[in-house]
């Protein structure tokens, strides 16, 4: 598989099972008023579908790792598309969170033999940008995924964001069956579980890092949209707007970190934090601005659209491996990180408020660079 189009096909697949992850991001104030619930409770259908796929991911591997790639794929997407027409005609609230679990176990699966494949078929030389590929499948749900999904609730129903969400997936599916060719067999060999790996203090600096990264871009981002409609006081088609813009920039802010990754790895993680802390601030002094904060948002979207990137090279490049194997360690070590993000950021709005939902973030990015300046000094 040495054409790009192959990963672009990869990262159709990437969109759609993200959409489904996130998407509930800009319906949670909905879902919310619909089901007579708290905003943080609302909240678990992202954070418990998170914490699925950071449980049972290199599990959910190994489960099918006798199993052709392809029809993995295939499989996973048909179970993200059936899940979510489902969920759109769902009355209950646990009822609509135990069904947004069934395609957490498959998350994990669609992303491990995605990256894995990208990495094995790019020059080594070129490993973030062949990855950055994949991951512009996670910037496409921020553009495209997450904000139409916010104007369907707003136009229609909760439930049609729902719909939308199985739309694209199914039109994932037709574009992984038709574009997407078999997978060589460098990729198709049965995946190798070497549990060492655990022993390499590396990896485990390299997971703490992306951990506490990925926890602080959504302890606060898990919120955007509530943020935005009690703080900002935006409606919901500008809330769309802002999402969508959110995302669009994101587009340049994930080829940025693909670039300099590759060349930069320390560098460009530690200025990734140290603007996102910047952006964060921003936001706690002048959210209630509506212009202002439309530029924030830009740059916003702009810094947190390379998080996942940079948090994946910095795992994937500490110990080397089988390389589906190492990939799985990262989803689960990233949605366990959404997890803690959503939950934290739930917990600070009940506390301190909405308008407070910064603090959280901030706390977890210091962690995140305390971590990173021990792996400078023993990096020396």
């Amino acid at each position: 598989m040495k054409s790009k189009r192959n990963l672009y096909v990869l990262a159709l697949g990437v969109f759609g099972i993200t959409t489904t992850e996130f998407g509930v991001i800009g319906v949670l104030p909905e879902i919310a008023s619909a089901f007579h619930i708290s905003i943080e409770k609302a909240g678990w259908l992202l954070s418990v579908f998170a914490l699925i796929v950071a449980i049972f991911g290199p599990f959910m591997l190994m489960l099918f790792s006798s199993f052709k790639r392809k029809n993995l794929l295939i499989a996973s997407l048909f179970i993200f598309a059936a899940a979510n027409i489902l969920s759109a005609y769902i009355g209950n609230f646990y009822l609509l969170l135990a069904v947004r679990m069934i395609p957490a176990f498959f998350h994990p699966v669609y992303w491990s033999i995605a990256l894995s494949v990208a990495g094995a078929t790019s020059d080594p030389t070129d490993k973030s940008g062949a990855v950055s590929i994949i991951f512009f499948g996670l910037t496409l749900a921020t553009v495209l995924g997450v904000p139409l999904a916010t104007l369907m609730s707003d136009l229609f129903s909760w439930q049609s964001s729902f719909l939308l969400t199985a739309f694209i997936n199914i039109i994932a599916l037709i574009g992984v069956q038709f574009l997407l060719p078999a997978i060589g067999k460098e990729t198709e060999a049965p995946m190798a579980f070497d549990f060492k790996i655990f022993r390499n203090k590396n990896l485990w600096i390299g997971l703490l890092i992306a951990f506490f990264t990925i926890a602080a871009m959504y302890s606060t981002y898990g919120y955007m949209a509530d943020f935005l409609k009690n703080v900002t006081h935006m409606n919901g088609k500008q809330i769309s707007i802002m999402l969508f813009m959110f995302g669009t920039v994101g587009i340049l802010g994930n080829k940025i970190a693909g670039k300099y990754m590759s060349r930069f790895p320390l560098q460009t993680t530690c200025i990734f934090l140290v603007l996102l802390a910047v952006i964060h601030i921003l936001i706690y002094a002048y959210g209630s601005y509506f212009i202002p904060m439309i530029w924030i948002i830009a740059f916003w979207g702009l810094i947190h659209s390379g998080g996942f990137l940079i948090s994946n090279m910095n795992v994937t490049s500490s110990v080397s491996g089988s390389s589906e194997f190492i990939n799985s360690i990262f989803t689960s070590c990233g949605n366990f990180a959404v997890t803690t993000g959503t939950l934290l950021g739930g917990f600070w709005i009940a506390h301190y408020g909405i308008e407070h939902i910064i603090g959280s973030s901030i706390i977890v990015i210091v962690l995140a660079l305390m971590v990173l300046f021990i792996k400078t000094q023993l990096s020396k």
